[in-house]
């Protein structure tokens, strides 16, 4: 596959994501309900199909990757409720502060740099750490795991399908963990056997992005449906 991400390829993932989440709305509201307060998968799901309402509208008026990520993050955090607005709108804003205006394809080094920005944006707004039972658990080892491939030489192909692994390695992690953060950490040792929602939804960020990004579907273009 190409050794590039265009920027129509970065559209294309933001509308995968959004249709996991669509799809995944109840599954995630249902992970909320066991730790939280329910709404996780009806926020995600309002966000994201402003988001993907706002591509369809505009998806060919972007100049570059960065304004692009920009216009996600303040969409986000307008419309999604919760914490999880402003988390999710802190890793696309810190995501697209480190690429050049005119930057409208993206190396797997730089991709692997937007996403630790992106990763230390939402620590810094969440004051998260990993083994808290957040999002960071499924994030974090997904953004090293693109470091390491991009240290060595590896393929995009490669490096995302590495990413994906460690992102749902950390995903499912949080269920042995005890909260420290957010309404989960209210509840105790009674949130240890319960996946962490937050992760959940980062790990199909993560998912999107191997899927759309895939040396399959960009030699064949085959149609993609939602994992199960």
């Amino acid at each position: 596959m190409s050794q590039e991400i265009t920027l129509q390829e970065f559209v294309q993932w933001l509308q995968r994501y959004g249709t996991y989440i669509d799809a995944k709305e109840a599954y995630l509201s249902e992970l909320d309900a066991a730790i939280g307060d329910a709404d996780h998968g009806a926020n995600m799901a309002r966000g994201m199909e402003k988001v993907c309402a706002r591509l369809l509208e505009e998806g060919n008026t972007y100049q570059n990757v960065s304004a692009l990520m920009r216009n996600v993050a303040m969409t986000l955090i307008s419309s999604v409720g919760g914490a999880a607005g402003p988390l999710y709108g802190a890793f696309f804003l810190r995501a697209a502060k480190d690429l050049n205006s005119n930057i409208s394809a993206v190396t797997l080094t730089q991709l692997a740099q937007m996403f630790r920005s992106g990763l230390e944006g939402v620590q810094q707004r969440g004051k998260a750490v990993r083994d808290e039972k957040t999002m960071i658990d499924t994030l974090a080892p997904a953004v090293e795991a693109l470091e390491n491939a991009a240290a060595t030489g590896q393929d995009m192909q490669q490096a995302l399908a590495e990413a994906l692994q460690a992102a749902e390695a950390g995903m499912h992690h949080t269920i042995m963990l005890q909260a420290s953060k957010g309404r989960a950490s209210y509840l105790g040792p009674r949130a240890i056997g319960h996946q962490d929602p937050g992760a959940t939804s980062a790990y199909y960020l993560i998912l999107a992005a191997q899927e759309s990004w895939g040396e399959e579907d960009k030699k064949t273009g085959r149609q993609w449906s939602v994992r199960q």
